[in-house]
């Protein structure tokens, strides 16, 4: 009986015909060179958190989970060798055994990091790159079961594709990230206006390592959350961040969207509610730790880059949308800020970026509201994230991304029978 296998919000859900669990390169390899001679078609799978059916096949579903682990770190380079199947989790917490952490991360670390590469994962940080701009060197093994290593200086054109690629290139079985010595954050949350924060936010990115900030809609109130690396000791997880964290954001946030999703017109008032009950606190801690947070309420995500320039227009133009229309939604609207790279299919593509990401409670319908944020984003000329909801094909795409058929010649070269691909990539690579 073949396996169903759903995604972290349920929006997608397929049978593979197979799934299988290599533990080496070798058997990688060995794996590719058998699907290719029976004619089957290959997709790897993470953590299943991507809200998009990157990773849906009816054929041969590839989990990394046993090639897991850090293989070493060289402590005059500041470099971290690890294995492809490794969860963001388990690296931090290896990581910190070790004296180590991540540059940067994002808010959710249960990805894996082939994932997270591949589909240019990120945090927050005017001065700092997503996760895949943290990447020195990658090896994957492409249809031709022989495996290549790639960096800036070896295969570069490569390496430039390979940092994003959506898992359409080949396998990935070892990344090498830049890391920085331990080091503890200063977690501030504040319950802001949003005009105040609009009027500064030039200020507050500058001024801060890492900046962002939740719009409640239909209110005029952010949550402004600021981290700033400090050398005072760690406060502990004290009784009222974890309340917060767990009891405030998570459990009593699950009642307020299930009153929603039952009767949606008190979306506006299960906005306003939440955002009075944005916390105000202040915690020391590692950084790995206090990047994440907890998200057990679950949701649809649409989430597009846009040039930084761009963010207060689109925010004026997404609360007009939002009123007019009136559209049920009492998730907070996400902003963070990415460092502009060279990386072919990064939606930071040599623009220092404003990350908008919009949210709708699972069970509620979502597609005219994404939709309308959609055309927000592109009459800016903002991209998508590749793990979240989009609707643009191959000849949007192409308009967006100035490497885009450079990227393509790369992965025809690579992967000429299409062995990485199922309907999903066909259609946004443009592919028959």
């Amino acid at each position: 009986m073949k396996q169903p296998i759903s995604n972290w919000s349920g929006s997608v859900r397929f049978s593979p015909g197979e799934i299988a669990r290599p533990g080496t390169e070798e058997e990688v390899s060995a794996l590719i060179r058998c699907a290719r001679n029976s004619g089957q078609t290959i997709r790897t799978v993470g953590s299943a958190h991507s809200f998009t059916p990157l990773v849906e096949t009816d054929s041969i579903l590839v989990s990394l989970e046993r090639m897991e682990g850090v293989e070493e770190v060289d402590f005059d380079r500041k470099l971290a060798s690890v294995r492809a199947g490794s969860t963001l989790k388990t690296l931090g917490n290896t990581f910190l055994h070790q004296g180590w952490s991540f540059e940067n991360l994002g808010d959710i670390n249960a990805q894996s990091i082939a994932g997270a590469v591949s589909t240019g994962t990120h945090g927050t940080g005017v001065r700092l790159g997503c996760l895949s701009e943290q990447v020195e060197s990658l090896t994957l093994v492409p249809a031709d079961g022989i495996s290549i290593h790639c960096s800036a200086e070896r295969n570069a054109e490569l390496f430039q594709a390979a940092r994003v690629s959506l898992g359409s290139l080949g396998i990935l079985t070892r990344i090498q990230l830049r890391v920085k010595p331990l080091y503890r954050l200063r977690y501030e949350s504040r319950r802001l206006p949003l005009g105040s924060v609009m009027e500064k936010l030039e200020e507050h990115k500058a001024n801060n390592r890492h900046f962002e900030f939740y719009w409640f809609p239909y209110t005029n109130t952010v949550q402004a959350k600021f981290l700033n690396p400090t050398e005072s000791p760690a406060s502990g997880k004290g009784w009222w961040s974890s309340f917060n964290k767990l009891a405030l954001e998570n459990g009593a946030f699950w009642i307020l969207s299930e009153a929603a999703r039952l009767v949606p017109r008190l979306c506006p008032a299960v906005s306003r509610i939440s955002a009075r009950g944005v916390p105000r606190f202040e915690e020391i801690g590692d950084s790995q730790s206090l990047f994440v947070t907890p998200r057990l309420v679950r949701f649809n995500e649409m989430e597009y880059g846009l040039p930084a320039e761009a963010l207060p227009s689109v925010l004026e133009e997404m609360k007009a949308s939002i009123q007019h229309h009136r559209f049920p939604v009492h998730f907070p609207v996400e902003i963070r800020f990415v460092k502009g790279d060279d990386i072919w299919l990064s939606p930071a593509y040599e623009q220092n970026s404003a990350f908008v990401a919009v949210h709708m409670y699972k069970g509620m319908p979502h597609r005219d509201y994404f939709a309308a944020m959609e055309r927000i984003f592109l009459r800016y000329g903002g991209r998508p994230h590749w793990g979240k909801i989009h609707s643009l094909e191959a000849k949007d795409l192409a308009r967006l991304y100035p490497r885009w058929e450079d990227f393509l010649r790369v992965r025809r070269k690579l992967d000429p029978e299409g062995l990485f691909l199922n309907p999903y990539l066909r259609r946004i690579f443009g592919v028959e």
